[in-house]
């Protein structure tokens, strides 16, 4: 058996080490997931100050916020990871014109 594919617990990555490399390839998906938890506090905070509305209205907005967040974050990610595979890649592969 080749030495390659034996198993160790020394290559074994952590939780957070795994969480830290993902962040780092895909750095708008924790930007997406913060902004999801921060509008979600923000409207458990102004559920109590709503006023008149309804709580189904309430809920819709905050929803519809939320997911317009990430939303906003994943095309954000998908524009950078384009920029960086199309615009800069390029000049790496050595084409020439």
């Amino acid at each position: 058996m080749p030495s390659d594919d034996h198993w160790s617990a020394v290559e074994e990555d952590t939780q957070a080490s795994k969480l830290a490399r993902k962040s780092r390839e895909t750095p708008f998906v924790p930007i997406g997931v913060a902004g999801f938890i921060a509008v979600v506090g923000y409207g458990i905070y102004k559920l109590r100050h709503r006023g008149d509305q309804k709580m189904s209205v309430h809920l819709i907005h905050m929803r519809v916020a939320a997911q317009g967040f990430v939303v906003g974050a994943i095309t954000l990610g998908v524009i950078y990871s384009m920029y960086k595979d199309f615009v800069k890649s390029p000049l790496k592969t050595g084409t020439k014109k």
